[in-house]
């Protein structure tokens, strides 16, 4: 199978932003129905061999211990239960809006009382639109939804094997269902001094002293899929760092910057996995440099933390 295959925002929007909503109803109820970690650690999905899973979750709110699962291969979504009860409904076919609605009954239907605090997207235009009214977003192209998955399954691995680099505080290799991204982020463990009004989310996010490292499909802003890495908070003069591949840059976003090397970039090299592994160990150094991280102290090559080894 090709790694990294094409995925131009302009050919899968309709169906990237169906999706996105579906996402966004199954994470927030993950959100509800599992305990809290630290810097929200919980609420991500993961990767399995036919899509994306929310992991077991329940029993802390009074629930039976249930997983929900997107199907990409059959389309579906799957909820099961401990006790090996499940149901599904298909993907194709629906709005937003029945979706939610399906969800919440299949849910139910197992004797889960699905909670969710504010039932409409997060940090979309669309933001005030509760989920049961959105007919707008109804369009789920198979194809489109499967190679989506596909990506997400390669970058996860190329995630996993840079993550092997580091022995310190790192979170998982996890998808975001509210930005659509994959990520995995290492941390200094210092702790940062952030505005008082600064929203709680942010807050517990970026308590500590970071450089974030990921794969997202494209915005409004940033129409195109794209590696990239960032440090948070910023250290002055990052952006004066080299990054690897050469086509690999720094772009302005949010009052900071982002390193970005495009998919059509690093397919285009002629290894796109070791292009993609230099471009995030490129912005590591960097971050690390400008931030003063002690890397030999943290350094584990091939995952090996044994000085005899």
């Amino acid at each position: 199978m090709e790694l990294f295959p094409p995925m131009p925002l302009a050919e899968w929007r309709d169906t990237k932003e169906t999706l996105h909503r579906f996402a966004q109803i199954v994470g927030k109820v993950r959100l509800a129905a599992s305990a809290r970690r630290n810097h929200w650690w919980n609420v991500p999905f993961h990767l399995t061999g036919r899509g994306i899973t929310t992991r077991p979750m329940g029993l802390i709110d009074g629930n039976p211990v249930f997983t929900i699962d997107f199907d990409f291969v059959d389309h579906r979504l799957v909820v099961t239960t401990l006790d090996g009860r499940a149901t599904s409904f298909p993907l194709l076919g629906q709005s937003v809006a029945s979706f939610f609605h399906r969800t919440l009954d299949a849910l139910a239907a197992l004797g889960v009382d699905a909670h969710i605090a504010i039932p409409g997207p997060y940090d979309l235009p669309d933001s005030a639109r509760p989920f049961a009214e959105d007919t707008e977003h109804a369009t789920y192209d198979p194809a489109h939804a499967n190679r989506y998955w596909q990506v997400l399954s390669q970058v996860a691995l190329v995630l996993e094997e840079f993550a092997a680099g580091y022995s310190g505080k790192t979170s998982p290799v996890h998808h975001f269902w509210h930005s659509l991204d994959i990520a995995h982020t290492r941390f200094s463990e210092r702790p940062v001094d952030l505005p008082p009004q600064l929203d709680p989310v942010t807050r517990e996010a970026y308590s500590r002293e970071l450089i974030s490292f990921g794969f997202w499909f494209g915005d409004d802003i940033f129409p195109e899929p794209a590696f990239y890495a960032y440090a948070a908070p910023e250290p002055e003069g990052l952006t004066e760092e080299p990054l690897t591949p050469s086509s690999a840059l720094w772009v302005a976003r949010n009052n900071s910057h982002l390193a970005v090397l495009r998919q059509d970039d690093a397919r285009a090299e002629p290894d796109p996995r070791a292009a993609v592994l230099a471009f995030y160990e490129s912005a590591y150094r960097a971050g690390a440099a400008r931030a003063g991280w002690d890397t030999a102290r943290f350094a584990c090559p091939g995952g090996i933390t044994d000085p005899r080894l």
